[in-house]
C-alpha cells in the first residue's frame, strides 16, 4: 500500500514515536567477556525486535513498535564497537578491573563486588560498575587498606 493512502495521526502523534537516545558515558567502555557477549546478544535481540515491529502492516503501530529497537540498536552497536575487552587480572595484589572485592564498611556489614563494565553492572547480582564511587575507591588498593567513601570507610578483607 502507498504511503499516500496510509491513515496517519497527527504530528505529535508521530512525535512521541522517536525517542532521545540512551545517554553513553565518556569512561572508557571496559567490559569482561561476558559483558562483550551480553552486549553483542542485546544488538541482536533489538535487530529481531526491530524485524518484528518492520512487519507490521499499521504505520502508526510499526512506529511505536520501532521506537525501542532503533533507539537500542543505536545504544548498543556503539557500545559493542568502542568495547575493550579486559582480561582477568592475573594478580590479586591491587584491585583492578576484573576482580571480585570483599570489603567491610565502617557500620560493619560486609559485602562483595565483582567490578565489571557499565553495562553488565549489576548490584543485586554483585557486580559494580568500574566507575561507581565503590569501584573508583577501591581500585589500586591492597588487602588491608582502608578508603575514604564520602564520610564512611572501606576495609579491603580480600581480593580475588
Amino acid at each position: 500500500m502507498s504511503v499516500a493512502f496510509a491513515k496517519e495521526e497527527s504530528a505529535e502523534a508521530a512525535s512521541e514515536t522517536i525517542l532521545p537516545p540512551r545517554p553513553i558515558s565518556d569512561r572508557t567502555n571496559l567490559v569482561t567477556e561476558l559483558g562483550l557477549h551480553m552486549l553483542q546478544e542485546e544488538l541482536a535481540g533489538a535487530r529481531r525486535a526491530l524485524a518484528a515491529a518492520q512487519a507490521i502492516e499499521d504505520i502508526n503501530e510499526r512506529r511505536r513498535q520501532s521506537a525501542i529497537p532503533i533507539r537500542d540498536i543505536s545504544y548498543f552497536s556503539q557500545r559493542v564497537e568502542t568495547a575493550r575487552v579486559s582480561s582477568t587480572p592475573s594478580s590479586n595484589d591491587i584491585v583492578a578491573f576484573g576482580h571480585t572485592v570483599r570489603f567491610e564498611r565502617d557500620d560493619g556489614r560486609v559485602q562483595t563486588y565483582r567490578i565489571v563494565g557499565e553495562d553488565e553492572a549489576n548490584p543485586t547480582l554483585a557486580t559494580i560498575s568500574h566507575g561507581s564511587p565503590v569501584a573508583i575507591a577501591l581500585m589500586g588498593k591492597a588487602v588491608g587498606d582502608v578508603v575514604q567513601l564520602g564520610r564512611h570507610s572501606l576495609e579491603i578483607l580480600s581480593v580475588s
